[in-house]
């Protein structure tokens, strides 16, 4: 999928214009206290240039170089590297790997578990990975939850929204954070 960073900002942009709140998932990330985050598959860096704004050191990664291009073009004193998450090493971890907007469905079919492995690699020790996904789309928590056992974190809370609405078991939205 080809992506154009600036016609998907503008879509935030005007959102936020317009007064709607579209910090969620940095609300979400700062109730974790992290002093470090990986904003896995960053887009044009919403939820990175958030958290930076917060005093988080924060890095931001996408293989779409549009999207890089874009959030560089906001913010060129944060981090942005465009790579694939499955490949990345970055030799260092973070409190926090958010992989915000959909991350693991925008990632080509069967390569989820090279995802969720590229981003457990630098979650720090007592670190979490944070994930939010629409569900019926072709990847389900089970098979997310399974990702994430084998590369050695272990679920610590899952949610239904950004906002902490309670998961019933099903919905179409799934937040989860995973412990190392």
């Amino acid at each position: 999928m080809e992506w154009d960073g600036e016609q998907y900002q503008e879509r935030f942009d005007a959102l936020a214009a317009s007064g709607v709140s579209v910090h969620g998932e940095a609300d979400f990330v700062m109730t974790l206290a992290p002093t470090s985050v990986l904003d896995a598959g960053c887009g044009t860096g919403r939820v990175a240039q958030e958290l930076d704004r917060r005093g988080v050191e924060v890095v931001g990664v996408d293989a779409d170089v549009s999207m890089i291009a874009a959030a560089r073009r906001r913010r060129p004193d944060i981090a942005w590297l465009v790579a694939d998450l499955g490949d990345l090493e970055l030799g260092r971890t973070f409190d926090v790997v958010i992989m915000a907007g959909n991350v693991p469905l925008f990632t080509p079919a069967g390569t989820q578990a090279a995802l969720v492995g590229g981003c457990a690699r630098h979650v720090a020790p007592g670190g979490a990975l944070v994930c939010g996904f629409q569900l019926g789309r072709g990847y389900d928590v089970s098979a997310y939850d399974e990702n994430c056992r084998a590369v050695g974190l272990e679920l610590s809370a899952r949610w239904s929204t950004w906002d902490r609405v309670e998961f019933p078991g099903e919905g179409s939205y799934v937040v989860s954070v995973h412990r190392a």
